[in-house]
C-alpha cells in the first residue's frame, strides 16, 4: 500500500512538471514559432497601447529574446523561488510560488487569485456535495427500479440537464427563482467568515444551477454501473445467502460502482476550482473564471498563465486524491498496487 501511495506521489510530481512544461512552451515557443518578435511578445504582459520604452524594457526584465532554454531555466526558478521586478528605482518582490507578476494592476499574480479563490472554493465544494448526493442516489434508485414511471422521468431529466448549457439553465434560475418569484435574494457574494448565513444563501442558487449540470451525468453513470453490477456472480451469491436487498445494494452493488463515479469527480472538482467560468460571470461571482475572462478581455497574460498553471495544478492534485482513494474502493486495488 505504502509502495502503491509513493508510486503516485511521484507521478503526481511528474505530471505537474510536464504540466507546467507544457505551459511555458504554450505561451513562450510557440508565439516564437508563429514569429512574434520579442517586442510582439512583451505587449502582451502590458496591456493595450504600450509605449516603445515600455515593451523595451518588459523585454529586458522577462529576457523575452533570451534563447528558449534560457528563459525555460528562468520560468522554473522564478517559479520555485520568487522574483524581483525593478521599475526605476523601484523593486517589487514576487514572493515564491511566483506565478508572474501583472503589469497592468502592477501587483503579483498569486495574491489576486487567492482573494478570488475562497469564491470559486465555495462555489465548487457546495455544488460538488450536491450533484455527488443528488446524482447517485437518483442513480442507484433508478438501476433498482429499472423500467419504472421514476426511472423513465429521471432519466429523461437527466438528459435534458446534461444537454441545457450552465448559461441558459444559470439565467433562467434568475429570472423566475430570483427576480419573479424571490425564491433567492439578489445579493453579493458575502465571505463565510462574515456571514455564514449570508454565505449560504447567496451560493444556494449558484449550487443547484451548477449541480443539477453535473448531477444529471453522475445519474446515468451510477444507472449503468449499478444495472452491471445487479447482474454480477457474487450479487447472485449474496442474495442467495440471504443478505438483506439493502445490504446487498449498498454494500456489495454500490461500492464498486462507485469508483468511475470518483474518477469523474476528481476530475470536474479539479476543473470547477480552475474557475467555472459561465457560472461565475452569470451569478456575478467574483472566483477565479471570471478573474480570468477579464484578464483576457484586459490582454493581461500573465493573470491567464498564472490561473492556467493554478487550474492545471488542481487538476493533478485532485486525481492524485481519487488515485489514493481506489483502494480504499475497491480492496482489489491493493492487491494489483
Amino acid at each position: 500500500m505504502l509502495t502503491y501511495i509513493l508510486r503516485r506521489l511521484g507521478a503526481g510530481l511528474l505530471l505537474l512538471t510536464v504540466v507546467t512544461m507544457v505551459t511555458f512552451w504554450i505561451f513562450y515557443v510557440l508565439p516564437r514559432w508563429a514569429g512574434v518578435t520579442p517586442q510582439g511578445m512583451a505587449a502582451m504582459y502590458v496591456g493595450r497601447a504600450p509605449t516603445p520604452e515600455a515593451l523595451e524594457a518588459t523585454v529586458d526584465r522577462l529576457g523575452l529574446d533570451q534563447p528558449v532554454a534560457v528563459q525555460f531555466i528562468e520560468f522554473m526558478r522564478n517559479l520555485l523561488l520568487g522574483q524581483e521586478y525593478t521599475f526605476g528605482h523601484e523593486t517589487v518582490e514576487c514572493a515564491a510560488p511566483c506565478l508572474g507578476y501583472s503589469f497592468i494592476t502592477n501587483t503579483p499574480v498569486l495574491p489576486q487569485i487567492m482573494d478570488r479563490l475562497p469564491v470559486t472554493m465555495s462555489l465548487a465544494v457546495g455544488a460538488a456535495i450536491l450533484w455527488v448526493i443528488g446524482g447517485v442516489t437518483v442513480g442507484v434508485l433508478s438501476a433498482v427500479k429499472k423500467g419504472s414511471i421514476f426511472d423513465r422521468i429521471a432519466m429523461s431529466t437527466a438528459l435534458v440537464g446534461v444537454s441545457m448549457p450552465i448559461y441558459f439553465t444559470g439565467l433562467l434560475a434568475l429570472a423566475f427563482l430570483v427576480h419573479q418569484w424571490g425564491l433567492f435574494p439578489v445579493s453579493r457574494y458575502v465571505p463565510f467568515t462574515e456571514d455564514p448565513v449570508a454565505w449560504f444563501q447567496v451560493m444556494l442558487l449558484p449550487w443547484i444551477t451548477l449541480a443539477f449540470l453535473h448531477a444529471a451525468q453522475y445519474a446515468r453513470q451510477t444507472r449503468a454501473g449499478m444495472l452491471e453490477t445487479l447482474n454480477e456472480d457474487y450479487i447472485r451469491t449474496a442474495r442467495a445467502k440471504g443478505l438483506s436487498e439493502r445490504k446487498v445494494i449498498f454494500k456489495h452493488a454500490l461500492r464498486p460502482t462507485l469508483t468511475p463515479i470518483v474518477t469523474i469527480l476528481g476530475l470536474d472538482i479539479g476543473l470547477v476550482m480552475g474557475g467555472a467560468i459561465l457560472t461565475e460571470k452569470v451569478f456575478s461571482l467574483n472566483g477565479v473564471g471570471a478573474f480570468a475572462i477579464d484578464a483576457i478581455v484586459s490582454n493581461d497574460l500573465p493573470v491567464v498563465i498564472g490561473v492556467t498553471l493554478l487550474g492545471a495544478i488542481f487538476v493533478v492534485v485532485c486525481n492524485l486524491v481519487v488515485d489514493l482513494l481506489y483502494p480504499v474502493l475497491d480492496p482489489r486495488v491493493r492487491i494489483t498496487a
